[in-house]
Protein backbone atom coordinates (compact mmCIF):
# COMPACT_ATOMS: atom_id res chain seq x y z
CA UNK A 1 0.00 0.00 0.00
CA UNK A 2 1.08 3.49 -0.60
CA UNK A 3 2.73 5.62 2.18
CA UNK A 4 0.88 8.80 0.96
CA UNK A 5 -1.63 9.48 -2.17
CA UNK A 6 -5.46 9.07 -2.57
CA UNK A 7 -7.29 6.57 -0.54
CA UNK A 8 -7.80 2.75 -2.54
CA UNK A 9 -10.74 0.79 -3.01
CA UNK A 10 -10.80 -2.86 -1.18
CA UNK A 11 -11.03 -4.10 -4.84
CA UNK A 12 -8.56 -1.71 -6.10
CA UNK A 13 -6.05 -3.01 -2.99
CA UNK A 14 -6.93 -6.54 -3.49
CA UNK A 15 -5.60 -5.64 -7.93
CA UNK A 16 -2.79 -4.12 -6.75
CA UNK A 17 -1.35 -6.87 -4.09
CA UNK A 18 -2.94 -9.91 -6.14
CA UNK A 19 -5.10 -10.91 -3.32
CA UNK A 20 -8.77 -11.53 -2.60
CA UNK A 21 -11.01 -8.74 -1.10
CA UNK A 22 -11.46 -10.86 1.45
CA UNK A 23 -8.47 -10.90 2.12
CA UNK A 24 -7.80 -7.37 2.00
CA UNK A 25 -10.90 -6.63 4.17
CA UNK A 26 -9.51 -8.57 6.86
CA UNK A 27 -6.03 -7.06 6.73
CA UNK A 28 -7.47 -3.54 6.64
CA UNK A 29 -9.98 -4.29 9.99
CA UNK A 30 -6.97 -5.29 11.64
CA UNK A 31 -4.42 -2.40 11.07
CA UNK A 32 -7.37 -0.56 11.90
CA UNK A 33 -7.57 -1.74 15.37
CA UNK A 34 -4.11 -0.62 16.23
CA UNK A 35 -5.06 2.65 13.87
CA UNK A 36 -3.28 2.36 11.38
CA UNK A 37 -5.46 3.06 8.55
CA UNK A 38 -8.95 4.69 8.28
CA UNK A 39 -11.91 3.60 6.47
CA UNK A 40 -14.44 5.63 4.62
CA UNK A 41 -17.42 4.22 3.19
CA UNK A 42 -18.51 5.61 0.26
CA UNK A 43 -22.62 5.13 -1.19
CA UNK A 44 -22.95 5.28 -5.42
CA UNK A 45 -25.77 4.26 -7.15
CA UNK A 46 -25.00 1.76 -10.14
CA UNK A 47 -27.59 2.23 -13.39
CA UNK A 48 -28.32 -0.58 -15.41
CA UNK A 49 -31.14 -1.45 -17.86
CA UNK A 50 -34.23 -3.33 -16.79
CA UNK A 51 -36.18 -5.58 -18.54
CA UNK A 52 -38.02 -3.17 -20.95
CA UNK A 53 -35.19 -0.81 -21.19
CA UNK A 54 -33.10 -3.72 -22.93
CA UNK A 55 -36.31 -3.77 -25.31
CA UNK A 56 -36.61 0.03 -25.75
CA UNK A 57 -33.23 0.36 -26.30
CA UNK A 58 -33.15 -1.80 -29.01
CA UNK A 59 -36.12 -1.02 -30.86
CA UNK A 60 -36.81 2.59 -29.61
CA UNK A 61 -39.20 4.18 -26.96
CA UNK A 62 -42.71 3.64 -27.81
CA UNK A 63 -43.04 7.41 -28.34
CA UNK A 64 -40.58 7.37 -30.56
CA UNK A 65 -41.87 4.69 -32.76
CA UNK A 66 -45.59 6.73 -32.70
CA UNK A 67 -44.13 9.37 -33.98
CA UNK A 68 -42.15 7.79 -36.31
CA UNK A 69 -45.09 5.37 -37.80
CA UNK A 70 -47.04 8.90 -37.65
CA UNK A 71 -44.35 11.14 -39.56
CA UNK A 72 -44.10 8.09 -42.44
CA UNK A 73 -47.91 8.22 -42.32
CA UNK A 74 -47.66 11.65 -43.14
CA UNK A 75 -48.62 12.93 -39.81
CA UNK A 76 -51.90 11.76 -39.27
CA UNK A 77 -53.18 8.08 -38.96
CA UNK A 78 -56.31 6.91 -36.99
CA UNK A 79 -56.08 4.64 -33.47
CA UNK A 80 -56.96 1.27 -34.97
CA UNK A 81 -54.15 1.50 -37.58
CA UNK A 82 -51.67 2.27 -35.01
CA UNK A 83 -52.64 -0.14 -32.19
CA UNK A 84 -53.02 -2.45 -35.81
CA UNK A 85 -49.13 -1.77 -36.92
CA UNK A 86 -47.37 -1.20 -32.80
CA UNK A 87 -49.21 -3.76 -30.87
CA UNK A 88 -51.62 -2.53 -28.09
CA UNK A 89 -49.25 -2.28 -25.32
CA UNK A 90 -46.38 -0.71 -27.11
CA UNK A 91 -49.41 1.95 -28.24
CA UNK A 92 -51.26 2.54 -25.30
CA UNK A 93 -47.78 2.85 -23.46
CA UNK A 94 -46.30 5.43 -26.48
CA UNK A 95 -49.75 7.61 -26.74
CA UNK A 96 -49.60 8.35 -22.96
CA UNK A 97 -46.15 9.37 -23.07
CA UNK A 98 -46.02 11.02 -26.44
CA UNK A 99 -48.88 12.91 -25.14
CA UNK A 100 -47.40 14.09 -21.88
CA UNK A 101 -44.02 15.29 -23.91
CA UNK A 102 -46.39 17.39 -26.18
CA UNK A 103 -45.56 15.93 -29.41
CA UNK A 104 -48.77 14.42 -30.72
CA UNK A 105 -52.36 15.76 -30.05
CA UNK A 106 -55.76 13.26 -30.56
CA UNK A 107 -58.68 14.32 -33.49
CA UNK A 108 -62.01 13.06 -33.60
CA UNK A 109 -62.61 12.89 -37.38
CA UNK A 110 -66.48 11.25 -37.82
CA UNK A 111 -66.35 8.25 -36.09
CA UNK A 112 -63.10 7.55 -35.74
CA UNK A 113 -60.23 9.09 -33.72
CA UNK A 114 -56.99 9.71 -35.08
CA UNK A 115 -53.52 11.10 -33.81
CA UNK A 116 -51.69 13.83 -35.23
CA UNK A 117 -48.16 14.38 -34.90
CA UNK A 118 -47.30 18.20 -33.92
CA UNK A 119 -43.87 17.97 -33.08
CA UNK A 120 -41.22 15.72 -33.95
CA UNK A 121 -38.15 15.66 -31.64
CA UNK A 122 -34.06 14.80 -31.96
CA UNK A 123 -32.97 12.46 -30.18
CA UNK A 124 -33.64 12.94 -26.05
CA UNK A 125 -31.69 12.32 -22.82
CA UNK A 126 -33.80 9.62 -22.46
CA UNK A 127 -33.07 7.60 -25.95
CA UNK A 128 -29.08 9.06 -25.02
CA UNK A 129 -28.96 7.30 -21.87
CA UNK A 130 -30.59 3.91 -22.73
CA UNK A 131 -28.14 3.77 -25.60
CA UNK A 132 -25.27 4.57 -23.09
CA UNK A 133 -26.39 1.92 -20.89
CA UNK A 134 -26.33 -0.57 -23.72
CA UNK A 135 -22.92 0.40 -25.02
CA UNK A 136 -21.70 0.40 -21.26
CA UNK A 137 -24.01 -2.16 -19.37
CA UNK A 138 -23.89 -0.45 -15.93
CA UNK A 139 -22.74 3.30 -15.14
CA UNK A 140 -22.64 5.03 -11.64
CA UNK A 141 -25.33 7.50 -11.46
CA UNK A 142 -23.14 10.16 -9.72
CA UNK A 143 -20.90 10.44 -13.14
CA UNK A 144 -23.44 11.44 -15.45
CA UNK A 145 -24.05 14.87 -16.72
CA UNK A 146 -27.27 16.60 -15.25
CA UNK A 147 -29.09 15.78 -18.77
CA UNK A 148 -29.20 12.26 -18.37
CA UNK A 149 -29.74 12.45 -14.26
CA UNK A 150 -32.81 13.98 -15.08
CA UNK A 151 -33.51 11.56 -17.63
CA UNK A 152 -32.74 8.89 -15.10
CA UNK A 153 -35.74 9.99 -12.50
CA UNK A 154 -37.59 10.31 -15.89
CA UNK A 155 -37.15 6.79 -16.92
CA UNK A 156 -37.35 5.20 -13.08
CA UNK A 157 -41.04 6.26 -12.94
CA UNK A 158 -41.56 3.55 -15.79
CA UNK A 159 -41.89 -0.22 -15.21
CA UNK A 160 -38.83 -1.80 -15.71
CA UNK A 161 -37.12 0.33 -17.53
CA UNK A 162 -33.53 0.57 -16.02
CA UNK A 163 -32.81 0.03 -12.43
CA UNK A 164 -31.08 2.22 -9.83
CA UNK A 165 -29.21 -0.02 -7.21
CA UNK A 166 -27.25 1.52 -4.25
CA UNK A 167 -23.79 -0.18 -3.43
CA UNK A 168 -21.30 0.72 -0.80
CA UNK A 169 -17.60 0.53 -1.47
CA UNK A 170 -14.90 0.57 1.08
CA UNK A 171 -11.94 2.92 0.85
CA UNK A 172 -8.92 2.95 3.52
CA UNK A 173 -6.04 5.33 3.69
CA UNK A 174 -3.08 5.48 5.86
CA UNK A 175 -3.32 7.19 8.98
CA UNK A 176 -0.16 9.97 10.02
CA UNK A 177 0.62 7.56 13.03
CA UNK A 178 0.98 4.76 9.96
CA UNK A 179 3.19 7.00 8.08
CA UNK A 180 5.56 7.81 11.27
CA UNK A 181 6.55 4.49 11.54
CA UNK A 182 10.36 3.72 10.40
CA UNK A 183 10.91 1.98 6.88
CA UNK A 184 12.39 -0.79 8.96
CA UNK A 185 10.05 -1.39 11.15
CA UNK A 186 6.92 -2.44 8.39
CA UNK A 187 9.05 -5.83 7.46
CA UNK A 188 8.12 -7.31 10.74
CA UNK A 189 6.37 -10.74 9.92
CA UNK A 190 3.00 -11.86 10.89
CA UNK A 191 1.22 -14.67 10.23
CA UNK A 192 -2.19 -15.97 10.54
CA UNK A 193 -1.88 -19.63 11.10
CA UNK A 194 0.47 -22.29 12.54
CA UNK A 195 1.58 -24.82 10.16
CA UNK A 196 3.17 -28.28 11.20
CA UNK A 197 6.37 -27.21 10.30
CA UNK A 198 6.56 -24.85 12.62
CA UNK A 199 5.89 -27.20 15.09
CA UNK A 200 8.73 -29.62 14.76
CA UNK A 201 10.90 -27.01 13.57
CA UNK A 202 10.69 -24.60 16.45
CA UNK A 203 10.46 -21.43 13.72
CA UNK A 204 6.68 -20.78 15.39
CA UNK A 205 8.56 -18.64 17.88
CA UNK A 206 10.17 -16.59 15.03
CA UNK A 207 6.35 -15.23 14.33
CA UNK A 208 4.16 -12.96 15.69
CA UNK A 209 0.33 -14.38 15.24
CA UNK A 210 -2.53 -12.39 13.85
CA UNK A 211 -5.46 -12.27 15.89
CA UNK A 212 -8.98 -12.95 14.43
CA UNK A 213 -11.82 -11.03 14.25
CA UNK A 214 -15.12 -12.24 13.44
CA UNK A 215 -16.89 -9.14 12.90
CA UNK A 216 -14.65 -7.96 10.28
CA UNK A 217 -16.03 -7.84 6.58
CA UNK A 218 -15.48 -10.32 4.38
CA UNK A 219 -16.97 -11.42 0.64
CA UNK A 220 -20.47 -12.46 0.55
CA UNK A 221 -20.53 -16.47 -0.16
CA UNK A 222 -23.67 -17.20 -2.12
CA UNK A 223 -24.46 -21.06 -1.62
CA UNK A 224 -26.45 -22.93 -3.70
CA UNK A 225 -30.46 -23.40 -3.41
CA UNK A 226 -34.01 -23.47 -5.36
CA UNK A 227 -34.73 -20.97 -7.76
CA UNK A 228 -37.74 -18.69 -5.82
CA UNK A 229 -40.23 -20.45 -8.67
CA UNK A 230 -39.10 -23.81 -8.01
CA UNK A 231 -39.08 -23.58 -3.92
CA UNK A 232 -42.92 -22.14 -4.73
CA UNK A 233 -43.51 -25.46 -6.59
CA UNK A 234 -42.05 -27.66 -4.12
CA UNK A 235 -44.15 -25.59 -1.11
CA UNK A 236 -47.34 -26.04 -3.41
CA UNK A 237 -46.97 -29.98 -4.04
CA UNK A 238 -46.19 -30.35 -0.24
CA UNK A 239 -49.51 -28.75 0.51
CA UNK A 240 -51.47 -30.76 -1.71
CA UNK A 241 -50.00 -34.22 -0.62
CA UNK A 242 -50.90 -33.23 3.47
CA UNK A 243 -54.35 -32.64 2.22
CA UNK A 244 -54.50 -36.13 1.33
CA UNK A 245 -54.13 -35.72 -2.27
CA UNK A 246 -51.93 -37.58 -5.36
CA UNK A 247 -49.57 -36.28 -7.92
CA UNK A 248 -50.38 -36.86 -11.09
CA UNK A 249 -48.33 -36.16 -14.72
CA UNK A 250 -49.19 -36.02 -18.32
CA UNK A 251 -47.49 -35.61 -22.07
CA UNK A 252 -46.59 -31.94 -22.90
CA UNK A 253 -47.84 -32.85 -26.58
CA UNK A 254 -51.43 -33.52 -26.11
CA UNK A 255 -54.47 -34.60 -28.62
CA UNK A 256 -56.95 -31.74 -29.22
CA UNK A 257 -59.46 -34.89 -28.27
CA UNK A 258 -58.24 -34.93 -24.14
CA UNK A 259 -57.22 -31.18 -24.55
CA UNK A 260 -60.09 -29.78 -26.11
CA UNK A 261 -63.24 -32.10 -27.20
CA UNK A 262 -63.23 -34.43 -23.41
CA UNK A 263 -64.08 -30.78 -21.68
CA UNK A 264 -66.84 -30.05 -23.68
CA UNK A 265 -65.11 -27.35 -25.74
CA UNK A 266 -66.73 -26.80 -28.88
CA UNK A 267 -64.60 -27.21 -32.43
CA UNK A 268 -64.94 -23.51 -33.30
CA UNK A 269 -64.30 -22.13 -29.84
CA UNK A 270 -62.05 -19.17 -30.42
CA UNK A 271 -59.32 -21.07 -27.69
CA UNK A 272 -58.81 -23.51 -30.78
CA UNK A 273 -57.89 -21.44 -32.97
CA UNK A 274 -54.06 -21.12 -34.04
CA UNK A 275 -53.68 -17.51 -32.54
CA UNK A 276 -54.26 -18.90 -28.97
CA UNK A 277 -52.60 -22.86 -29.22
CA UNK A 278 -49.54 -24.17 -30.49
CA UNK A 279 -49.92 -26.52 -32.74
CA UNK A 280 -47.43 -29.41 -33.95
CA UNK A 281 -46.86 -29.51 -37.82
CA UNK A 282 -45.27 -32.96 -37.56
CA UNK A 283 -46.55 -35.32 -36.47
CA UNK A 284 -49.60 -33.27 -36.90
CA UNK A 285 -51.66 -35.91 -35.74
CA UNK A 286 -52.06 -38.71 -32.86
CA UNK A 287 -54.73 -41.84 -32.62
CA UNK A 288 -57.69 -41.05 -30.71
CA UNK A 289 -59.16 -43.72 -28.18
CA UNK A 290 -62.12 -45.63 -30.16
CA UNK A 291 -63.63 -46.70 -27.12
CA UNK A 292 -64.57 -42.76 -25.98
CA UNK A 293 -64.82 -41.03 -29.00
CA UNK A 294 -68.26 -41.41 -29.85
CA UNK A 295 -69.81 -40.60 -26.82
CA UNK A 296 -67.97 -37.77 -27.32
CA UNK A 297 -69.57 -37.08 -30.55
CA UNK A 298 -72.57 -37.87 -29.10
CA UNK A 299 -72.24 -35.47 -26.26
CA UNK A 300 -71.14 -32.54 -28.45
CA UNK A 301 -73.68 -32.91 -31.18
CA UNK A 302 -76.77 -33.50 -28.96
CA UNK A 303 -75.81 -34.19 -25.45
CA UNK A 304 -76.03 -37.54 -25.43
CA UNK A 305 -78.01 -38.92 -22.57
CA UNK A 306 -76.89 -35.65 -20.37
CA UNK A 307 -80.30 -34.20 -20.81
CA UNK A 308 -78.37 -31.40 -22.56
CA UNK A 309 -78.87 -30.17 -26.03
CA UNK A 310 -75.08 -30.48 -26.58
CA UNK A 311 -73.57 -27.68 -28.82
CA UNK A 312 -75.88 -28.90 -32.24
CA UNK A 313 -73.07 -29.01 -34.66
CA UNK A 314 -71.43 -31.68 -36.54
CA UNK A 315 -68.43 -32.73 -34.48
CA UNK A 316 -65.02 -34.03 -36.69
CA UNK A 317 -62.72 -36.27 -35.36
CA UNK A 318 -60.15 -34.86 -38.43
CA UNK A 319 -60.21 -31.56 -35.18
CA UNK A 320 -59.76 -33.77 -32.37
CA UNK A 321 -57.06 -35.91 -33.77
CA UNK A 322 -54.85 -33.03 -34.13
CA UNK A 323 -51.33 -32.62 -31.78
CA UNK A 324 -51.22 -29.80 -29.97
CA UNK A 325 -48.88 -28.37 -26.37
CA UNK A 326 -51.60 -28.62 -23.79
CA UNK A 327 -53.28 -25.08 -22.93
CA UNK A 328 -53.89 -26.48 -19.71
CA UNK A 329 -53.22 -29.12 -17.32
CA UNK A 330 -56.90 -29.99 -17.41
CA UNK A 331 -56.06 -32.41 -20.25
CA UNK A 332 -53.72 -34.02 -17.53
CA UNK A 333 -56.86 -34.66 -15.50
CA UNK A 334 -59.39 -35.76 -18.07
CA UNK A 335 -57.00 -38.07 -19.24
CA UNK A 336 -56.24 -39.45 -15.52
CA UNK A 337 -60.55 -39.17 -15.10
CA UNK A 338 -61.01 -41.87 -18.14
CA UNK A 339 -58.52 -44.17 -16.46
CA UNK A 340 -60.15 -44.04 -13.20
CA UNK A 341 -63.88 -43.75 -13.23
CA UNK A 342 -64.54 -45.20 -9.47
CA UNK A 343 -64.70 -43.28 -6.63
CA UNK A 344 -62.61 -41.55 -4.58
CA UNK A 345 -60.29 -39.58 -6.58
CA UNK A 346 -58.46 -37.39 -4.96
CA UNK A 347 -55.18 -35.90 -7.29
CA UNK A 348 -53.27 -33.01 -8.53
CA UNK A 349 -50.64 -31.35 -10.86
CA UNK A 350 -48.43 -28.76 -10.57
CA UNK A 351 -47.07 -28.46 -14.33
CA UNK A 352 -45.81 -26.63 -17.12
CA UNK A 353 -48.60 -25.15 -20.09
CA UNK A 354 -48.30 -23.37 -23.63
CA UNK A 355 -49.97 -20.44 -24.92
CA UNK A 356 -49.70 -18.58 -28.23
CA UNK A 357 -49.55 -15.54 -25.96
CA UNK A 358 -47.32 -12.52 -26.76
CA UNK A 359 -45.11 -11.93 -23.53
CA UNK A 360 -45.43 -9.03 -21.56
CA UNK A 361 -45.19 -8.06 -17.62
CA UNK A 362 -48.10 -10.14 -17.28
CA UNK A 363 -48.20 -12.44 -19.86
CA UNK A 364 -45.78 -15.54 -20.94
CA UNK A 365 -46.14 -18.23 -23.77
CA UNK A 366 -45.13 -20.94 -21.41
CA UNK A 367 -46.01 -21.00 -17.87
CA UNK A 368 -47.09 -23.11 -14.71
CA UNK A 369 -50.48 -24.21 -13.90
CA UNK A 370 -51.66 -25.55 -10.95
CA UNK A 371 -54.50 -27.93 -11.57
CA UNK A 372 -56.57 -30.87 -9.23
CA UNK A 373 -59.63 -32.39 -8.76
CA UNK A 374 -61.79 -34.44 -6.12
CA UNK A 375 -64.03 -37.01 -7.50
CA UNK A 376 -66.38 -38.91 -4.52
CA UNK A 377 -70.09 -40.00 -4.01
CA UNK A 378 -71.40 -37.25 -1.64
CA UNK A 379 -69.24 -34.11 -2.50
CA UNK A 380 -70.56 -30.66 -3.44
CA UNK A 381 -70.10 -27.26 -4.07
CA UNK A 382 -69.63 -26.36 -0.35
CA UNK A 383 -66.84 -28.73 -0.40
CA UNK A 384 -65.08 -27.17 -3.10
CA UNK A 385 -65.27 -23.68 -1.68
CA UNK A 386 -63.83 -25.49 1.78
CA UNK A 387 -61.17 -26.91 -0.23
CA UNK A 388 -59.50 -23.74 -1.99
CA UNK A 389 -59.69 -21.92 1.42
CA UNK A 390 -57.85 -23.99 3.32
CA UNK A 391 -55.04 -24.34 -0.06
CA UNK A 392 -54.89 -20.77 0.29
CA UNK A 393 -54.77 -20.36 4.22
CA UNK A 394 -51.41 -22.86 4.11
CA UNK A 395 -49.80 -20.21 1.75
CA UNK A 396 -50.24 -17.56 4.04
CA UNK A 397 -53.28 -16.27 2.30
CA UNK A 398 -56.23 -15.69 4.76
CA UNK A 399 -59.00 -13.15 2.97
CA UNK A 400 -60.58 -15.45 0.07
CA UNK A 401 -63.89 -14.77 -1.84
CA UNK A 402 -65.69 -16.30 -4.70
CA UNK A 403 -67.24 -14.95 -7.33
CA UNK A 404 -69.62 -16.38 -10.54
CA UNK A 405 -67.83 -16.99 -13.14
CA UNK A 406 -68.54 -19.43 -16.64
CA UNK A 407 -65.51 -22.14 -18.43
CA UNK A 408 -67.18 -24.44 -21.03
CA UNK A 409 -66.51 -27.34 -18.81
CA UNK A 410 -68.48 -26.85 -15.34
CA UNK A 411 -71.19 -25.79 -14.00
CA UNK A 412 -71.45 -24.15 -11.48
CA UNK A 413 -68.58 -22.16 -11.91
CA UNK A 414 -66.20 -19.29 -9.72
CA UNK A 415 -63.08 -17.65 -9.54
CA UNK A 416 -61.51 -17.51 -6.62
CA UNK A 417 -59.91 -14.18 -5.26
CA UNK A 418 -57.32 -13.40 -2.26
CA UNK A 419 -56.79 -9.82 -0.73
CA UNK A 420 -53.41 -8.98 -0.73
CA UNK A 421 -52.96 -6.81 2.40
CA UNK A 422 -49.31 -5.67 0.63
CA UNK A 423 -51.06 -3.79 -2.30
CA UNK A 424 -54.65 -3.53 -0.81
CA UNK A 425 -55.87 -4.96 -3.73
CA UNK A 426 -57.76 -8.16 -4.93
CA UNK A 427 -56.20 -10.55 -7.01
CA UNK A 428 -57.73 -13.50 -9.00
CA UNK A 429 -55.84 -16.78 -9.22
CA UNK A 430 -58.02 -19.72 -9.86
CA UNK A 431 -61.37 -20.21 -11.66
CA UNK A 432 -63.12 -23.58 -10.50
CA UNK A 433 -66.19 -25.77 -10.54
CA UNK A 434 -68.05 -28.64 -10.67
CA UNK A 435 -67.84 -31.01 -14.05
CA UNK A 436 -70.46 -30.71 -16.62
CA UNK A 437 -72.39 -34.00 -16.88
CA UNK A 438 -71.40 -33.63 -20.90
CA UNK A 439 -67.75 -33.92 -19.64
CA UNK A 440 -68.04 -37.02 -17.18
CA UNK A 441 -71.20 -39.33 -18.53
CA UNK A 442 -69.36 -39.93 -21.58
CA UNK A 443 -66.20 -41.45 -19.55
CA UNK A 444 -68.84 -43.81 -17.23
CA UNK A 445 -68.08 -41.22 -13.75
CA UNK A 446 -71.59 -41.43 -12.00
CA UNK A 447 -70.39 -38.82 -9.40
CA UNK A 448 -70.01 -35.21 -9.01
CA UNK A 449 -65.22 -33.95 -9.86
CA UNK A 450 -64.92 -31.05 -7.83
CA UNK A 451 -62.08 -29.47 -10.23
CA UNK A 452 -60.17 -26.04 -10.60
CA UNK A 453 -57.24 -24.90 -11.92
CA UNK A 454 -55.10 -21.51 -12.12
CA UNK A 455 -51.33 -19.77 -13.30
CA UNK A 456 -49.07 -20.36 -10.58
CA UNK A 457 -46.81 -17.67 -12.08
CA UNK A 458 -49.75 -15.20 -10.87
CA UNK A 459 -48.89 -16.67 -7.39
CA UNK A 460 -45.88 -16.51 -7.31
CA UNK A 461 -46.11 -12.57 -8.04
CA UNK A 462 -48.36 -12.26 -4.60
CA UNK A 463 -46.16 -14.14 -2.84
CA UNK A 464 -42.64 -12.41 -3.72
CA UNK A 465 -44.28 -8.90 -4.04
CA UNK A 466 -43.50 -8.62 -7.94
CA UNK A 467 -44.78 -6.19 -10.61
CA UNK A 468 -43.31 -8.05 -13.83
CA UNK A 469 -44.19 -12.06 -14.30
CA UNK A 470 -40.49 -12.35 -16.47
CA UNK A 471 -38.43 -11.98 -13.61
CA UNK A 472 -38.75 -15.34 -12.84
CA UNK A 473 -37.29 -16.37 -16.26
CA UNK A 474 -34.63 -13.54 -16.62
CA UNK A 475 -32.01 -15.48 -14.59
CA UNK A 476 -30.85 -12.03 -13.07
CA UNK A 477 -28.48 -13.62 -10.23
CA UNK A 478 -28.74 -10.02 -8.29
CA UNK A 479 -32.57 -10.48 -7.49
CA UNK A 480 -31.87 -14.61 -7.18
CA UNK A 481 -29.33 -14.07 -4.56
CA UNK A 482 -31.23 -11.01 -2.95
CA UNK A 483 -34.02 -13.75 -2.15
CA UNK A 484 -33.18 -15.63 1.07
CA UNK A 485 -33.82 -19.36 1.23
CA UNK A 486 -36.39 -19.09 3.65
CA UNK A 487 -38.48 -16.39 2.70
CA UNK A 488 -41.34 -18.04 1.40
CA UNK A 489 -41.19 -20.15 4.69
CA UNK A 490 -41.38 -16.87 6.72
CA UNK A 491 -44.08 -15.22 4.38
CA UNK A 492 -46.18 -18.08 4.80
CA UNK A 493 -45.96 -19.21 8.05
CA UNK A 494 -43.83 -22.36 7.26
CA UNK A 495 -41.35 -21.59 9.73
Amino acid sequence: MRREGRALSFEEAANLLNRDVGTIAKTVQWLREKNLVEVEVRTSNLVSLGSEGQIYSADGLPERRLIEMLSEAGGVASIDELKKSLGEDVFQIGLIWAKKNQWINIESTGPQKSVKLIHYPGETSEEKLLKHLRERGVVEFEDLGEDLKKACMNLKTRQSVINIDEVKRYYVRLTDKALQIPEGELHIQEVTRLTKDMLTSGSWRQYRFSRFDISAPSKPIYAGKRHPLQRLIKIVKEIFVEMGFEEIRGPIVELAFWNFDALFQPQDHPARDMHDTFYLNYPSTGQLPENLVERIKDAHETGGSTGSLGWRYRWRREEADKLVLRTHTTATTIRYLAEHPDPPVKVFSVDRIYRNEKVDWKHLAEFHQIEGIVMDKNVCFRDLIGLIKEFYSRLGLKDVRFRPSYFPYTEPSAEAIVYLREKNTWLELIGMGIFRPEVTQPLNVKYPVLAWGGGLERLALALYNLEDIRTFYMNDLRWIRSIPSTYLDKKIGLS
